[in-house]
């Protein structure tokens, strides 16, 4: 419970972000933003139930609080191309200044990245050290490994391990190894700990190992926190917000080609089911880990919704393009159908990688 209720208010800190950034820079462009809703009510989707909880009305602008509590939204006078002829409307305002609106939730996705990742690096930044430098810890697991089957994760610390004859207190990476090699084929009860629990877990190394990998299929190495003092934070947070960046960018990129060369994905796409499981084993590591997670979560954010794909950001940036190259604008019924058709196939994919994540569950 506690997990999902996290999990709840980091999308919707995400989404209100992103849209406080469309709100923010249409106001500061004086363009009319006529509601800022926190979550969703049936009225968003042309329905009359649920209804919105709460209004307030400031300096024009109605702002909502609605019960569907997944994130929120900004609605802005004339961003389907309505009233054209009042300077007012967004869609009278040249495509700088639209441009400018639609890439501010971007921007300030990236910029909350920046925020938890110097905040991240003044807690402790996870990095491989040393025999000094911390305990025997997990910091790999392989697909459809025994590690992977029997529950063990990264950030794993492994304090001690069991068979039917024998208990070692783990020292040292040799130890594991050892103790692993010896009861190949045979169940072993491993000690972790994760955050502040301490948990048993049954495994069964294999006695026919694959090329390349290890009975047990982890990778082991000595697992601490860098911290960093808080006045280098804000650069630490920056080079890790650019290394994030090229990262989901290369995952973005492989995900693209697997696509268009074979029609499949080599990497596993999660959606809301696959983040809940994620983070809750991230809040189990602790905070410093749970924030660089949803900083990578904020960088995510921020490119896929950039790409041009319509209904989404990238999309609207997309057709701006192509008015800024006919000279003229594109007609805004055209456009709002394209957007339309976007956005159910965007609802189509996200129930069938639910339904993934569901499936690889059970």
């Amino acid at each position: 419970m506690i997990t999902f209720i996290l999990i709840v208010i980091v999308i919707s800190v995400l989404i209100l972000v992103h849209e406080w950034g469309h709100f923010y820079s249409a106001r500061k462009l004086g363009v009319k933003v006529e509601e800022f809703g926190i979550g969703f009510s049936g009225r968003e989707f042309g329905f009359r139930f649920p209804p919105k909880l709460a209004t307030v009305v400031r300096s024009g602008v109605r702002y909502t609080l609605n019960p569907l509590p997944f994130g929120g939204f900004v609605k802005i006078f004339g961003e389907h191309g309505e009233d054209e002829n009042k300077p007012e409307s967004f869609a009278s305002r040249p495509i700088w200044q639209r441009v400018l609106i639609i890439g501010a939730g971007v921007l300030m996705n990236f910029v909350l990245a920046w925020v938890l990742f110097s905040g991240g690096a003044i807690l402790g930044v996870p990095e491989l050290g040393d025999e000094s430098g911390g305990p025997v810890s997990i910091v790999g697991v392989l697909p459809n490994s025994p590690a992977e089957k029997a529950g063990l994760k990264f950030g794993d610390a492994i304090v001690e391990m069991r068979a039917q004859d024998l208990t070692l207190r783990v020292e040292a990476e040799k130890d594991v190894r050892d103790f692993i090699q010896a009861y190949r084929g045979e169940e072993i009860m491993l000690f972790v700990k994760r955050g502040q629990e301490v948990l048993e877990i049954k495994a069964v190394p294999r006695a026919e190992v694959p090329e390349g990998e290890g009975p047990l299929g982890v990778a082991l190495g000595y697992l601490t926190l860098r911290r960093t003092p808080w006045y280098l934070a804000p650069v630490e947070g920056a080079k890790m917000l650019g290394r994030s960046t090229v990262a989901v960018l290369e995952g973005f990129g492989m995900l693209l080609r697997d696509l268009l060369t074979t029609g499949k994905t080599s990497a596993e796409v999660s959606g809301p089911v696959g983040i809940f499981f994620f983070a809750d084993d991230t809040r189990m590591l602790g905070i410093a880990y749970f924030l660089q997670f949803v900083g990578i979560l904020s960088v995510n954010l921020a490119i896929l919704n950039v790409l041009p794909i319509p209904a989404l950001d990238g999309g609207r940036l997309f057709f701006l393009l192509l008015e800024k190259i006919k000279g003229t604008k594109i007609n805004p019924q055209t456009e709002n159908i394209v957007h339309g058709i976007g956005f159910l196939v965007l609802i189509v994919l996200m129930v069938l990688i639910t339904y993934k994540d569901i499936a690889r569950l059970f």
